[in-house]
């Protein structure tokens, strides 16, 4: 993980209302259509049947480990999130969870691990990077300034979905396993790529719309 600089902000204590207004329909590089939305502590059933559903190889991409069940407080602690600090969004196809992506602010800094795990028959659709991008910009209304993330050498589609974003990486290999830091402010790469990408666009923090 990046050595995140440490500064004066202070991790959130509060936890806000479910914010609706950030759902939204997303459109995959196939043309089908899927739903995004915060999650809601009421999606731990869910949450679980998408992770029994994965592949091995998935679990361990996401958790370095073999992971094939989540416990009944990860659980709990994955779908009760305070929407300030630690975030999260789901998408769904019809009633079916099938991505899921996050961040976690690390504690005294502006800075946030990011993280988003894909159903294998969705994956390559184009649904990671936009994670990555309505990630982003709830992260930047709650002063995250920074996306922090750690993904296997070897993992070619989760490091592409980070250089396709359009932020700019920096980035350190050890022991096969790449360590990456990045503001996540809108640039006009980001925009350029988020335009080419999707076809729904929802108005930003400032009311304008198509800002990654």
């Amino acid at each position: 993980m990046s050595n995140a600089p440490h500064n004066d902000a202070p991790r959130s204590t509060a936890t806000r209302p479910y914010p609706s207004q950030l759902e939204c329909d997303i459109m995959t590089i196939t043309g089908v259509k899927l739903h995004m939305r915060p999650i809601r502590p009421s999606d731990t059933a869910s949450l679980q049947r998408f992770h029994l559903q994965l592949s091995p190889g998935s679990i361990y991409r996401r958790y370095f480990m073999m992971h094939p069940e989540l416990s009944t407080t990860e659980l709990a602690h994955l779908t009760n999130v305070d929407y300030v600090d630690r975030f999260a969004y789901i998408v769904e196809d019809g009633d079916e969870l099938i991505a899921v992506g996050r961040y976690d602010r690390l504690p005294h800094t502006c800075d946030a691990e990011v993280a988003f795990l894909v159903s294998d028959h969705y994956q390559h659709h184009g649904i990671g990077i936009l994670l990555l991008w309505h990630l982003a910009r709830a992260a930047r209304s709650n002063g995250v300034t920074h996306f922090v993330a750690e993904t296997q050498a070897d993992n070619r589609g989760m490091l592409g979905v980070f250089r396709d974003s359009g932020y700019p990486l920096a980035s350190r290999l050890e022991d096969e396993v790449v360590s990456l830091r990045f503001p996540i402010q809108s640039t006009p790469q980001s925009h350029s790529h988020f335009l080419r990408r999707t076809t729904l666009f929802e108005p930003d923090e400032n009311g304008n719309e198509g800002t990654p």
